[in-house]
């Protein structure tokens, strides 16, 4: 259970980013409420509160208003259709305590919906830390479903897979995928999404009211590398042939651009679709990520973010 002092330390933070939206940037009550996803008077009163705790004065004097300065210019430049920028940890630039805290609350704002939405959900550390960080729920009119197979290269089941755990959390219909990351081959690719409860599952992920992904670096420490997804050989191919990142899987270069042949003919997770028109979240931070996200910012594949502070400073200096 949150401490008083967590509470309080939140409520300012949403009094923050009420203050910085009214008076920064121009948005109504009704806007703020929408975009923070608290009633109207709750709007209000998180703007009141701003002014009573001083943390506007000529500027908003909050650690969190540069975050949300550099989160708008990103959301600027990139037409994104959210972004969120949480505090970084100088001291330990990698961690993603803050991301999970900030994805728990956007993946809860949709939960909290009472029309039955379609979750997609990729997999990977962040997405798991999200999990976490989630509240329990009674959400039996959504339907959570997975982007990629759940799978090990030795066929146990991934330790990185959020889709199961978010929906025993969350009380909802969970649709995972039983697949390895990679077919042995494109044929054996082809007989795989031929099977009905696959079609199935692709056909809703192309539904889906919000996507949420990590993003994946392509160098030594790759996740796929890592995780035992790929050997070497394969990843130093990837390289050769310009990857960056990867998102499920799907290995893009620096402009964003899925990369032709290779193991992307063998991936086994939903199409990555550039441009969504819903909501694509990347969870993603870290120096070694930089080039993966920006790539991917770049080629439309996420059309929302949430970082941090380091990480999106670095982005906007790219």
């Amino acid at each position: 259970m949150a401490s008083r002092a967590e509470n309080e330390e939140s409520r300012l933070d949403e009094a923050a980013r009420a203050g910085w939206l009214y008076y920064v940037a121009g948005n109504t009550q009704d806007e703020i409420a929408r975009k923070l996803g608290v009633s109207r008077p709750s709007a209000q009163r998180l703007v009141s509160l701003a002014v009573s705790e001083k943390l506007i004065k000529v500027r908003l004097d909050h650690p969190i208003a540069r975050c949300m300065e550099i989160g708008h210019e990103l959301k600027q430049r990139y037409n994104l259709k959210a972004c969120e920028v949480v505090p970084s940890d100088r001291e330990a630039p990698n961690s993603i305590a803050g991301l999970a805290q900030a994805g728990a609350h956007e993946i809860e704002k949709y939960l909290k919906s009472n029309h039955p939405k379609i979750i997609a959900i990729g997999t990977g550390r962040a997405l798991r830390a999200c999990v976490e960080q989630m509240p329990p729920l009674d959400c039996p009119q959504h339907r959570i479903v997975s982007l990629l197979g759940n799978m090990m290269s030795d066929g146990s089941a991934s330790p990185f897979n959020a889709v199961v755990r978010l929906a025993d959390r969350v009380k909802a219909r969970h649709f995972p995928m039983p697949l390895p990351v990679f077919a042995r081959s494109v044929e054996e690719l082809a007989l795989i999404h031929d099977q009905e409860p696959v079609r199935n599952i692709l056909d809703l992920c192309k539904q889906a009211d919000v996507t949420f992904v990590g993003v994946g670096s392509m160098d030594d420490q790759a996740p796929l590398l890592e995780d035992g997804f790929v050997t070497r050989e394969d990843m130093r191919a990837l390289n050769r042939a310009g990857a960056v990142g990867e998102i499920t899987s799907w290995a893009f270069d620096e402009n964003g651009k899925l990369i032709d042949g290779l193991l992307n003919d063998r991936v086994a997770s939903a199409p990555i679709v550039a441009n969504a028109a819903n909501p694509v979240f990347g969870i993603a931070a870290g120096e070694s990520k930089v080039a993966a996200i920006s790539a991917a910012l770049r080629g439309g594949l996420i059309n929302a973010l949430i970082t941090n502070e380091l990480t999106a400073e670095r982005l906007i200096s790219d």
